[in-house]
């Protein structure tokens, strides 16, 4: 997980993720979105906004680590959900997981 983190950080400080379930709902409406990392200990909120509509318009999406975990490394308070913009970054992302898997 800590390659995971570190990933996001670096897209998070190149201006490559969005942060929070409405922007990340947003852009998943909009199109914008590349894959989504929803934390493990995430809420059914969650469930309801982010991972539903990011299966319908097949994003995909995977389970990171909890949300204070998330949140700490990328310096914000507990992190539900990132939607990654960047076909590359996202492709590490989703490679990061299988590999972790």
């Amino acid at each position: 997980m800590s390659s995971l983190l570190r990933l996001l950080g670096l897209g998070l400080r190149g201006g490559n993720l969005i942060v929070g379930v409405d922007g990340v709902r947003s852009a998943i409406q909009q199109g914008m979105c590349r894959c989504v990392v929803v934390a493990s200990d995430a809420s059914g909120r969650v469930g309801d906004k982010v991972v539903r509509l990011a299966d319908g318009k097949k994003v995909p999406r995977i389970v990171g680590p909890d949300a204070l975990t998330m949140g700490r490394a990328l310096g914000r308070p507990p992190v539900m959900a990132v939607g990654v913009l960047d076909s590359a970054l996202a492709s590490g992302v989703l490679r990061l997981s299988e590999s972790e898997a």
